[in-house]
C-alpha cells in the first residue's frame, strides 16, 4: 500500500495507528515531498467518479490562497490531476492506494469496508 500523507497531520496519525493496529502494511510518503503523479490521480478520479473536490485538500492554505473553491467545479479531470500532483499539499489526505482499491481521507467505516476486505482477499 502506499500511504501518501503529511507527518503532522493528526488525521493521518490516526490512520497509520488503524493501519497498524489491523497488520496492514504500507509505504509511508510525504505528500509535501512526493505527490501522486497526474496519472495515478487521473486513474482513480475515473475510477471512483467522486466530485473531483473530494480529492483536494478543502482546508489547506494553498486551496485559500489558489482560490480553487471557485475553480474546481469547473475543471477537468486532467486539470484536477495536473494541480494535485504539482503540489501535494493540495491532496486530501491520507491517501492511500493498493492495486485497485483506495482511500481518501479517514474514516474508520471506510477503512474497514476497504482494506479489511482487501487483506481478506489477499489471503485466500
Amino acid at each position: 500500500m502506499k500511504f501518501y500523507c503529511h507527518p503532522t497531520c493528526t488525521t493521518c496519525k490516526k490512520a497509520q495507528q488503524w493501519l497498524e493496529i489491523n497488520h496492514i502494511d504500507y509505504t509511508f510518503i510525504n505528500l509535501k515531498e512526493t505527490a501522486p503523479s497526474k496519472e495515478m490521480l487521473m486513474k482513480l478520479m475515473k475510477q471512483s467518479k467522486r466530485p473531483l473536490k473530494q480529492f483536494f485538500n478543502t482546508s489547506g492554505q494553498l486551496y485559500r490562497q489558489h482560490e480553487l473553491k471557485d475553480k474546481v467545479s469547473d475543471m477537468s479531470t486532467e486539470e484536477a490531476a495536473e494541480w494535485l500532483s504539482k503540489n501535494g499539499m493540495l491532496v486530501k489526505r491520507p491517501l492511500a492506494i493498493k492495486e485497485n482499491n483506495f482511500t481518501i481521507g479517514f474514516k474508520e467505516k471506510e477503512y474497514e469496508a476497504v482494506w479489511l476486505s482487501a487483506e481478506k482477499e489477499n489471503t485466500k
